[in-house]
């Protein structure tokens, strides 16, 4: 059996599920996750590493005999590691699980993603790209659709860089102030697109430009307050299997967005090995592309792991090894939830370093720590806006979150916020 000294780039509570679950794989030697938070520990050693810092990255990976790269958050796969590794006559026998920079272009430009789907027949809304010099153009598709309005950045913009715009005046003010610097450079182009009415979900997959893997299907809730309202978030919440991800949905997405998503890679000549999220809406029973990650989201990665009932780092040898067909997928049949326990003022300013206590207590749920720290004491500390993801895992949704809610009971800092209302649109 081949054993596999693994690096884990990132520090979220989506690298948290995946150490969690690569830890348990026969097949794993030693687990580093750069640079880790204050649960990661738990599933190997933390390394204090920047994901964005390639240089420093080979030297730890040569230095400490990694034989695989896996890379969490979208980052350092825009700006190329994959590329770099193979580049590097040092680093290129040791495969990364992600795409190249071309195919990261996929999450890094929405510009690039959406002229990807009309080359491909991928269904998604009608949309124009626009930059300073044609806003113009931007005035009049405003003008010709009806509210509300969808802005979004070209570029990466931490999830922040979406706005949806009620009032006709309100939109050609906002592309302006986008143009000009909102968001940064990452809006200095914009994509205007149609609002489609509809429910979303989170589509996995995993290949290694070949063959596919379809993961379980995942449904996130990104506003901060109950019943869906106020400002987006990272996330505060997930649930697996989604009631509306049936048997003949799934065939249209596979069909109709899967296939000629994994095909328009190999005939773009584009290297794409490693996970591929589709933000997906259900438009009357037809699905569309909203968005494209490219890697795993999160929270969902706190529900999707729990549900794989197979070895993960089973079916990351075969993504790099251009064997994953013959790799065998597992799902569990139990519902997985998972409900974020966030900082008080997050998304916007909140503080930091508060006391976390009882996480000794909880049973029956799974702790995925997102912005935590040990301080030189061992105290756990808050270090970030979403602090840690309860997963659980239940007969039924209701089950699930049952336990959820009773864990974050015992969970307690200062501040502590969570909703209350995760999945109450899936029946």
């Amino acid at each position: 059996m081949n054993k596999f000294t693994i690096l884990l780039l990132g520090s979220g509570g989506r690298e948290s599920a995946l150490a969690w679950k690569l830890a348990q794989s026969p097949k794993l030697e030693k687990l580093y996750i750069a640079p880790g938070n204050g649960g990661t520990t738990q599933y190997g050693t933390n390394v204090a590493l920047s994901p964005l810092d390639f240089q420093s990255i080979k030297d730890f990976v040569l230095a400490n005999a990694v034989s695989m790269v896996v890379v969490g958050n979208e980052d350092p796969l825009v700006a190329g590691i994959y590329d770099y590794f193979v580049a590097d006559a040092d680093l290129n026998g040791i495969p990364v699980v992600g795409p190249s920079k071309a195919g990261a272009m996929l999450e890094g430009s929405k510009d690039f993603a959406k002229e990807f789907m009309n080359r491909h027949g991928i269904p998604t809304a009608e949309h124009l790209s626009v930059d300073a010099s044609t806003i113009e153009d931007g005035y009049r598709f405003i003008e010709k659709h009806q509210p509300p309005y969808v802005l979004k950045a070209d570029g990466l913009a931490a999830g922040k860089g979406v706005l949806i715009i009620p009032d006709e005046q309100e939109a050609k003010s906002q592309l302006r102030a986008m143009l000009d610097g909102m968001f940064g450079a990452s809006s200095s182009k914009v994509v205007l697109e149609q609002f489609l009415s509809g429910i979303e979900c989170s589509v996995f997959v995993l290949t290694d430009g070949d063959s596919y893997k379809i993961l379980p299907v995942a449904k996130d809730y990104k506003r901060i307050g109950e019943g869906d309202t106020g400002p987006n978030t990272g996330g505060m919440g997930a649930v697996s299997p989604v009631s509306f991800a049936n048997e003949c949905f799934m065939r249209k997405v596979e069909d109709s967005i899967i296939k000629p998503t994994i095909d328009g890679l190999k005939q773009e000549n584009i290297t794409y090995r490693g996970f591929i999220f589709f933000g997906l809406i259900n438009v009357d029973g037809n699905p569309y592309v909203i968005e494209y990650n490219v890697r795993m989201g999160d929270p969902e990665t706190e529900v999707v792991m729990l549900r794989i009932d197979s070895d993960l780092l089973d079916l990351l040898e075969g993504v790099v090894t251009g064997t994953l067909a013959n790799r065998q997928l597992n799902i569990d049949p139990r519902y997985a939830t998972t409900v974020m326990v966030v900082s008080d003022g997050y998304p916007g300013s909140y503080a930091k370093g508060k006391v976390i206590t009882g996480i000794d207590s909880v049973s029956d749920s799974i702790l995925f720590h997102a912005g935590t720290r040990r301080a030189d004491d061992g105290t756990l500390l808050t270090s970030g806006g979403r602090v840690i993801a309860v997963s659980s895992y239940g007969a039924t949704k209701e089950e699930a979150l049952q336990k959820s809610f009773a864990n974050i009971a015992k969970i307690d800092f200062e501040g502590k916020k969570f909703r209350r209302d995760i999945g109450f649109d899936l029946k």
